[in-house]
């Protein structure tokens, strides 16, 4: 095996993991948003976007590290992507600016404070929906022909993708109210409790549902499971999630456990991407285009990774440490500047 059979491998590992720490990390922000018409009142909503205050906008680098390291390792990858979902991925990026712009003005505004409460919602719920629906798109397939894209600008709009926007919307609130039940405590931590028992049952609902609705789809992922004798190593991944579910429903009516919902839900999200990767390997476009298909050359990949060896450590540190430093709970008077 050669070089030009281990970066493709080494670059898919980049971009994946990129994207999941991207899922991980702003997907609670983005569920506080989903969550916000929930707030009791203007005060609560301020609580809960304090949480998430001081880490939430470094957020964004994983997702910059996923979209550059495919434009760089995987050109012909990025460029089917972007011409199958420039609207989703368009509409995404507009809610997160619209996103970050109602959180920061929010916080400054006085009478115009409940229209930037709307429009963080707004964004957040657009951005979180778009997410799900190019992840639909993406587990459907796509129609190519000699490695370009032959459809056209809606092909994105399915029944299915509808259903996978919609789930991970449910998904990032679940996150966002794990995210509550760890960083406060009293009357909102009673709130995010009341709210996660019912997003238990809705998510596993979702999951399922998608799941079911898999064989019926112009789609490998499906026969990955099942053709050979591939099921008896890959039923680990459902049976987790199986269990994750059991584990997670329990926590949250311990109203001692404050930090085991919201790892159960991290863990949830990363057996679900555990799936997803294992049904689509080795292709980065489903249905029919690989990691090696797709790579750019050799020397390219190479120049690109020995800056990543770098930049990499540094975005985990800088992570870590802010995470760190804001540990704890954020009480209800916690100031933001």
């Amino acid at each position: 095996m050669t070089v030009e059979y281990w970066l493709p491998i080494a670059w898919f590992g980049v971009i994946g993991f990129g994207v999941l720490m991207y899922v991980l990390l702003d997907g609670f922000v983005l569920g506080l948003g989903v969550l916000a018409p929930f707030a009791e009142d203007e005060g609560q909503l301020d609580h809960m976007m304090n949480t998430a205050a001081p880490i939430w906008d470094g957020n964004e680098t994983w997702l910059v590290l996923g979209g550059a390291g495919l434009m760089a390792a995987f050109p012909k990858a990025y460029a089917i992507v972007l011409s199958a979902l420039y609207l989703p991925v368009l509409a995404m990026l507009v809610a997160l600016v619209f996103r970050g712009v109602a959180f920061e003005f929010r916080f400054k505004a006085t009478r115009s404070k409940p229209f930037w409460g709307g429009a963080f919602a707004l964004g957040s719920m657009v951005a979180a929906f778009s997410q799900g629906v190019i992840l639909g798109a993406l587990v459907e397939g796509m129609p190519l022909q000699e490695g370009k894209y032959i459809g056209g600008a809606f092909d994105w709009f399915s029944p299915f993708s509808m259903l996978t926007g919609v789930a991970v919307m449910f998904g990032y609130a679940l996150l966002g109210a794990c995210w509550l039940i760890l960083k406060t405590s009293g009357r909102m931590q009673l709130v995010a409790r009341s709210l996660t028992r019912p997003l238990v049952m809705v998510v596993v609902a979702f999951m399922g549902l998608v799941s079911t609705w898999l064989p019926f789809l112009d789609s490998r992922i499906m026969a990955r499971w099942f053709e050979g004798g591939n099921f008896w190593w890959l039923a680990p991944v459902p049976l987790l999630a199986l269990a994750n579910a059991f584990a997670l429903w329990r926590v949250v009516m311990d109203e001692e456990r404050h930090a085991a919902p919201f790892l159960l839900t991290l863990s949830f999200f990363v057996l679900g991407f555990a799936g997803l990767v294992l049904g689509i390997w080795p292709n980065i476009v489903p249905p029919s285009l690989s990691i090696w298909d797709a790579a750019s050359p050799p020397s390219s990949q190479g120049f690109v990774l020995v800056g990543l060896v770098f930049l990499l450590p540094a975005i985990l540190g800088y992570t870590w440490w802010s995470y760190s430093v804001f540990k704890g709970k954020v009480e209800a008077d916690s100031g933001y500047h």
